[in-house]
Order: C-alpha cells, then sequence, then structure tokens
C-alpha cells in the first residue's frame, strides 16, 4: 500500500470512529429519543387506531405501518447525523484542517456517510426491537430488506451534507428537515397505502422519493409493495448518484467552506 493510499484509509477509519463515539456519547439525545417515538406511534396508531383500522394490503394495521416507522427513524437519524456533524466541523473550523490534508474529498465524504448510516441503522435495529412488543417482525427478503435501508441510509446522509455545506447558521440546518423531509416522510405511506388514493393522488405520489424507499424496505419484510420493487432500487440508486455527485462537486470547490 502506498503512502497516499495509507493516509486516505487511516483518515476514513478516524472520520468514522470519530462520528461513531460524537453520537455514542450523547445517546441519551440521538439513540433513545427516536426510540421513545417510535413506541408511541405504535402505541396510538398501531394499536388504539390500528384496531378499528382493520387490515391494510392484507395485512394486520400495526403488520403494515412498522416497517414505516422504522424506515422513517433511520431516514431522520442518518440525515441528522450528517447535517449536525458537518456543520459542527464547520462552525468550529476544524473542517478546513481535514480539506487541506492530503486525504481525498472522497474519502472524506465516505467517512462521514458511514457515520450517518451507523446511527441511521442503530437507530432502526433499535425501534424494530422495540417493535416486537407488538408485532412478530418477520423478515420475508433479508437481503431486499438490507440493501434498501443501507441505500435509503446513505442518501439522507449525503443530503445532510448538503444542507450543511449551504447552512450559514443553526437555523438553517433545521429548515429542509420540518419543511421538506418532514411531509415528505409523512406522505410516503408509512400509514397508508397509496391504492387508497385517487388516481391523481396515486399520480403524484409517485413523485415522492421517500414512497419508494418505505415500500421496498415494507415488501422486504412484508413481502408486499404498491408497486414493483424494481423501481425501488432505481429511485434510491439514482438519487444516490446525483447527491453524491452534487456533495463531491461542492466539497472540491470549497463551497460554503472555503473564505
Amino acid at each position: 500500500m502506498t503512502s497516499i493510499a495509507a493516509v486516505n484509509v487511516v483518515a476514513f477509519k478516524t472520520i468514522v470512529v470519530k462520528e461513531i463515539r460524537r453520537f455514542m456519547r450523547i445517546w441519551v439525545q440521538t439513540i433513545v429519543p427516536p426510540a421513545v417515538s417510535a413506541l408511541l406511534y405504535m402505541m396510538i396508531f398501531g394499536t388504539l387506531i390500528g384496531s378499528r383500522v382493520g387490515e391494510m394490503d392484507g395485512h394486520r394495521y400495526i403488520d403494515f405501518i412498522v416497517p414505516g416507522i422504522i424506515m422513517m427513524a433511520v431516514i431522520t437519524n442518518s440525515y441528522a447525523n450528517s447535517v449536525s456533524s458537518f456543520f459542527g466541523a464547520k462552525f468550529q473550523s476544524h473542517i478546513e484542517e481535514v480539506l487541506v490534508a492530503p486525504v481525498h474529498n472522497v474519502v472524506i465524504l465516505a467517512g462521514y456517510i458511514i457515520g450517518g448510516v451507523c446511527r441511521g441503522l442503530m437507530v432502526g435495529a433499535l425501534v424494530a426491537v422495540v417493535s416486537l412488543f407488538f408485532t412478530r417482525l418477520t423478515i420475508e427478503n433479508p437481503l431486499i430488506t438490507l440493501l434498501i435501508v443501507v441505500m435509503t441510509s446513505m442518501l439522507f446522509s449525503i443530503g445532510g451534507i448538503i444542507n450543511s455545506i449551504f447552512a450559514k447558521g443553526f437555523d438553517d440546518i433545521s429548515i429542509i428537515p420540518n419543511f421538506v423531509l418532514t411531509p415528505l416522510t409523512y406522505l410516503g405511506g408509512i400509514f397508508y397505502s397509496i391504492k387508497l388514493l385517487p388516481d391523481f393522488w396515486q399520480g403524484l405520489s409517485m413523485i415522492n422519493p421517500v414512497l419508494y424507499m418505505i415500500n421496498g424496505f415494507r415488501y422486504g419484510i412484508l413481502g408486499t409493495s404498491d408497486f414493483n420493487i424494481v423501481w425501488s432500487f432505481f429511485v434510491i440508486g439514482l438519487f444516490i448518484l446525483l447527491l453524491g455527485a452534487i456533495a463531491l462537486y461542492l466539497l472540491n470547490k470549497g463551497v460554503g467552506i472555503k473564505r
């Protein structure tokens, strides 16, 4: 291994370890609250309201919404980890030290992405454990389930980095989650099947990328989806490539970082 390659490997490991230690050090704020929120969703929507709803797509309502609730936790926490960590590095000016080091920007980007993925998957696993108090969580397609959740976590980790690059203050890192991410997530089919909607609203729902992620994950667990699972992989993969290229371009240009 050449010296440059060795430096990049060490840099990648360092960023990932730093990211994991960062959110684990304050686990009461980063890991526990999403599990509590998921618990409330399952109690209110799954148990109380679900008993009146009955079945959804041939499954008990609580079984139908659990994959969406898990995915919602993965999405929000993957995004939150990247946006808060990268912006914190910008705010404290130590991201500049990383950028001037002999480390490729791809390595820096990958390190922050993996950090977000680790938090997203950890929270998702905890929410899955919580769901066992309400339902028997059986996974029909383990490989599809794993691929969808990892790819989705990667996508929103990249999105968080892009948000943090453009953010100029702490208020800016909450705009996208509050006004874009939350509406897309709630309208992404967590609590309902789009088959229940009129044709116009079904068509409109199809432009929501989160719908493909939640349906893909639901297919992996329950074996049911509102459309062909291939579309889930295509949409998620396309957005990963697109946002990844944008994030790398912004890092190379030093947008929002170089003064």
